[in-house]
């Protein structure tokens, strides 16, 4: 049943999908596969057809508002790629790529653009807090085409947490500077093809850039390697961290570590918890159709 768990995945966003997508964020082989699936779910009435789109709503209008997202997503792609360059020059950023909504193709008035970000060992605070500074000084802290909130460090670019939503966002990442660095990165990754096998890693690492730093980047990374640039570093992460926990005191402890991780070598910046809140949501949605359909689906996990 892997092309119900796409479309029921999907689901949880009001975002139908085609026969092409549904092929290529599952394990099937060949279209005519999923054709044959799509078929039985369609005629148990356990999914819904609208034109190309598939979902498990019945509700047109759903199609209306994916198409017109995307339609939104095409229009500020060229702001997107000017942000993507400008983070590039900051110091120590190594990689950077479209992620979140965006990087699926869907940009609507009240979403924002996500930037999931590589960064040098030891220096990811650092590089951090200069992007949070840009964006707080000169964006008016406006996080719409700026979100920056979610970095890794060259030392440790295997996600820990592996399930189907951080192999959804792996799969859909949009990698635009730092080919060697994403080329290393899919490869300690590469445990997200057994949810997505169709997905080619290779496709994404020949287009994406190298970057070639101006003056004021290497300027600046020359400058804080150095003694002042470790106690940068860890005072930055540190009052980071401070601030983080009094800001959100509702997170538990658990919640917490998971969704507002800020180790050496991560720094995550999700209060709301969407890996927590899409899984739980997803294994609801496996009971429900266990209970009505009698279809077992093997539950996710955070």
């Amino acid at each position: 049943m892997d092309v119900l768990k796409t479309i029921l995945y999907f689901s949880i966003f009001n975002y139908p999908v085609t026969k092409d997508e549904v092929l290529k964020f599952s394990n099937c082989k060949t279209l005519e596969e999923v054709h044959l699936e799509l078929e039985n779910l369609l005629e148990a009435r356990i999914i819904y057809k609208f034109g190309d789109y598939y979902s498990k709503t019945n509700n047109s209008q759903f199609i209306e508002k994916r198409e017109m997202g995307n339609r939104m997503a095409k229009k500020v792609m060229p702001k997107a790629l000017k942000r993507a360059y400008l983070i590039s020059q900051f110091p120590f950023v190594k990689g950077v790529a479209f992620s979140g909504a965006f990087s699926k193709g869907y940009f609507d008035q009240d979403g924002d653009i996500d930037f999931f970000i590589i960064t040098e060992a030891n220096r990811l605070w650092v590089a951090r807090t200069l992007l949070i500074l840009y964006k707080k000084l000169f964006l008016l802290n406006s996080r719409k085409y700026f979100c920056v909130n979610y970095f890794l460090s060259e030392s440790a670019l295997k996600i820990s947490e592996q399930n189907r939503f951080t192999a959804m966002e792996i799969a859909t990442l949009i990698p635009l500077y730092g080919q060697t660095h994403f080329d290393l990165f899919f490869k300690k990754n590469n445990w997200f093809l057994n949810y997505f096998s169709n997905i080619s890693t290779q496709d994404k690492i020949r287009e994406i850039c190298d970057i070639r730093p101006a003056w004021p980047k290497q300027f600046v990374e020359f400058t804080l390697r150095s003694k002042l640039g470790d106690l940068w570093e860890n005072w930055f992460r540190k009052i980071t961290l401070m601030r983080w926990k009094s800001k959100f005191p509702e997170l538990p402890d658990e919640d917490f570590k998971l969704a507002m991780k800020s180790t050496k070598d991560v720094s995550k910046h999700h209060p709301k918890n969407y890996q927590k809140k899409v899984i739980n949501s997803l294994n609801e949605l496996y009971v429900q159709i266990n209970e009505s359909h009698q279809i077992v689906l093997d539950p996710e996990h955070a």
